[in-house]
């Protein structure tokens, strides 16, 4: 899709959220017929991520006036999270919320669609990489030949690192044990970590033993829920690793080339509406539970902003390392670029 067309869609998207009394008073979508989809998260049923996914769903058909009505299912039931983009592919169900990085291993390029090591410090910039620049037309660009669509990011900021050992700059982590995931587990290897790339379900109880000394796992609240406070006593800031996020809605290409203009703008709309909604219930979510980390007797560590910015000199060389096809390599020039432009690089 080229940037003009995508400009198109988001207008009559603007204009459908505008206008939502109105198609809804005409009955016009109605006429057309209604369309179903089931679509499957990444989060646990009843979690802030969640209610999101069902906000999104809820959103999609005010704005087409009960024209496109979309099931959320929790992560994990409809097929295990790890068969999603196959399911999905196939036409099991034809929308998933995944996150990139759990496939950059096959898919290059989904390590800098997914999260940034070292990179884009604020949630806006990285939002701003997708829908200013080419963002959305490269990671388009990734999922077509798998008949998949990538319909639109939810970005938000970062995830700490919980470690068992107090670290106060960046060559601390040297010879530390890890747990990262994605494009993170080959930049933090490249900065002297031995990674080990757990489940999410393991990081409590790998932290706990000791058979790792950090850990990424979540973001401030989500990590707090799970307990790290009580066995991780430091929190480093800011999470260099994974400084801003983007996950992502993935449609069956099939499936999404069937809806009309409406239904598409509908989706690019609630998409970025609940992008931001999420992002700032996290900021406001972040400033409570840091509170409540402290009160547990966690130390809260703050990295030396030009250390981080030292060493994000120093990852653009690990990332031209994992860039490893043309389309990945197209992807990370253009985000230095925007980087170089914001006088972060």
């Amino acid at each position: 899709m080229t940037q003009t067309t995508r400009r198109k869609i988001l207008h009559l998207g603007g204009a459908a959220a505008l206008a939502a009394p109105a198609i809804l008073s005409t009955g016009a979508a109605r006429a057309q017929g209604v369309t179903k989809w089931r679509m499957q998260a990444l989060w646990g049923g009843g979690t802030t991520p969640m209610r999101y996914e069902e906000d999104f769903c809820a959103r999609v058909a005010e704005l087409t006036g009960g024209a496109f009505e979309i099931t959320p299912f929790s992560g994990g039931q409809i097929v295990p999270s790890a068969q999603a983009f196959d399911a999905v592919r196939g036409g099991a169900f034809e929308m998933m919320k995944t996150f990139d990085g759990y496939t950059a291993g096959k898919i290059p390029a989904h390590g800098f669609s997914s999260t940034v090591p070292f990179g884009f410090p604020e949630a806006d910039q990285y939002e701003a990489w997708f829908y200013e620049r080419d963002g959305l037309d490269l990671v388009r660009e990734s999922y077509a030949p798998a008949g998949l669509t990538y319909v639109a990011p939810t970005v938000y900021g970062e995830e700490p690192i919980h470690s068992r050992v107090a670290i106060r700059k960046i060559a601390d982590m040297n010879g530390l044990k890890g747990r990262f995931v994605g494009l993170a587990s080959a930049v933090m290897a490249r900065f002297g970590v031995s990674v080990s790339p757990l489940p999410t379900s393991e990081v409590y109880s790998a932290l706990d033993k000791g058979l790792i000394d950090i850990a990424d796992r979540g973001d401030i609240k989500a990590n707090y829920e799970e307990g790290l406070h009580e066995v991780a006593p430091f929190l480093i800031l800011p999470g260099v690793h994974q400084p801003t996020t983007a996950t992502s809605y993935v449609a069956n290409t099939r499936a999404y080339e069937a809806l009309d203009d409406q239904k598409k703008a509908a989706l690019a709309v609630a998409a970025r509406e609940i992008s931001g909604r999420l992002r700032q219930n996290i900021i406001v979510s972040n400033g409570e539970y840091l509170a409540k980390f402290e009160e547990a007797g966690v130390e809260i560590l703050t990295l030396d902003p030009e250390d981080v910015a030292e060493a994000r000199g120093r990852a653009v060389e690990f990332w031209a390392e994992a860039a490893t096809d043309d389309l990945s390599r197209r992807m990370m020039d253009s985000q230095v670029a925007l980087m170089k432009d914001l006088r972060l690089l």
